[in-house]
């Protein structure tokens, strides 16, 4: 996941800077470390009690930067249809350029579905969102990139690792006046994030560059349709695999291939 990658990418950047030159910062001050902001800490803060809702919905448009073999940064566009319902259920319908598919959480399974090849995996995952979509990514190897959003404490797994943070000014996305926020991790991993600019502070858009990486690949959501009134039944969240549909084993599954940076 994007937030879980830059955080191990930020702690190797934290202890080559710590190795690095002990004599030269002992014979000079350490600089003060940059702060986030009391405006880009409050917003973070009430879009993380936000997104704590106990059901939700919503629609995010990302994109995807990678480079190919030939180092040339190619684009990969998906779509996310989202429905949660804290601590344990989770459905999402993916499609894009690389194909699609289905997650389905239902607090001890997780079933993934490719609607393509109408071949489908199911693997035990009792717990909650978080360590149910660890399990898919180590298992099955596909990932959600905005599973950040659903820890128990969103804003804190947003800023891990983040050392300054300030607000860039304000945008108008889709007529909604939004805060434009900076956040700078360890690691040159860079975060811009777009919230509603009020006391729920949901989120519109998010960017996360990757400044060390070759090509400086980048990954970017807008989000839409965001519902916190949805009553999604037991049944949203339970996968009923088509009659035509294969069932197939962790060993032999064709696992979708990775782009971009996550």
């Amino acid at each position: 996941m994007i937030l879980q990658h830059a955080v191990q990418v930020a702690a190797l950047g934290f202890f080559v800077g710590f190795a690095a030159s002990p004599i030269a910062r002992a014979a000079q001050p350490v600089p003060p470390v940059p702060a986030i902001s009391e405006e880009a800490g409050t917003a973070v803060s009430r879009m993380g009690k936000t997104l704590l809702a106990k059901e939700l919905s919503f629609t995010a448009k990302t994109i995807r930067v990678y480079l190919d073999e030939t180092g040339q940064p190619l684009h990969i566009f998906h779509t996310m249809k989202v429905v949660v319902r804290r601590p344990n259920r989770l459905a999402t319908h993916v499609s894009g350029d690389d194909g699609s598919h289905d997650l389905f959480y239902d607090g001890e399974t997780v079933s993934i579905f490719f609607p393509g090849s109408k071949e489908y995996a199911v693997i035990a995952a009792p717990g909650d969102i978080q360590s149910a979509l660890n399990e898919a990514l180590t298992k099955l190897n596909v990932d959600f990139p905005l599973g950040d959003f659903f820890t128990d404490n969103p804003d804190q797994s947003l800023l891990r690792g983040v050392i300054a943070g300030w607000q860039v000014g304000t945008a108008s996305i889709d007529g909604v006046e939004c805060q434009h926020l900076f956040f700078s991790q360890r690691g040159g991993i860079d975060l811009e994030l777009w919230v509603e600019n009020n006391s729920a502070a949901i989120p519109h858009r998010l960017v996360v560059t990757y400044r060390l990486l070759p090509g400086q690949p980048y990954f970017i959501a807008e989000f839409a349709d965001w519902n916190f009134g949805v009553h999604p039944s037991n049944a949203e969240f339970v996968f009923q695999p088509p009659t035509d549909a294969k069932k197939i084993e962790l060993d032999s599954a064709v696992r979708p291939e990775k782009k971009g940076s996550e």
